[in-house]
């Protein structure tokens, strides 16, 4: 995997990756950014849910398990010192579908969890701590 991140002027980047796509980071106004973009921590909470939601809707739909959506809703605490580290992230996974047994979507979350998110496993190593919980709801 490659990425490349290029300044742009003050505190505003372009982040491109190996993939050919790119991304603009910015920081706030009060840091000499002028909020053209998110900030490089919101990215990586968002690397987290996105690796997470993609194990969750794999191991869903390889079970053959009628799923309409999967919405995870991230929540994240960083400490209060430098570096701003996060302390704790929660996924809420809101889990749309039809037939869905709570147990099969509890697994789901659990083995993304603890088996296959490589993002979030590697931050809870870090010592960050991490929470998961769902819903279901019935379409």
């Amino acid at each position: 995997m490659q990425a490349t991140v290029k300044w742009v002027d003050g505190v505003m980047f372009v982040g491109e990756t190996g993939s050919g796509h790119a991304v603009v980071m910015d920081g706030p106004p009060d840091h000499g950014g002028r909020n053209m973009g998110m900030r490089p921590m919101e990215m990586l909470l968002l690397g987290v849910g996105g690796c997470s939601s993609f194990d969750v809707v794999q191991i869903l739909q390889k079970g053959r398990n009628h799923i309409v959506n999967c919405v995870a809703e991230l929540t994240a605490e960083r400490v209060d010192a430098v570096p701003s580290v996060f302390s704790k992230i929660h996924l809420h996974f809101i889990v749309s579908g039809k037939d869905l047994n709570p147990a099969t979507v509890e697994r789901a979350v659990k083995l993304s969890a603890e088996k296959y998110c490589s993002a979030s496993i590697m931050l809870g190593n870090a010592g960050v701590e991490i929470t998961h919980d769902f819903e279901v709801i019935e379409v």
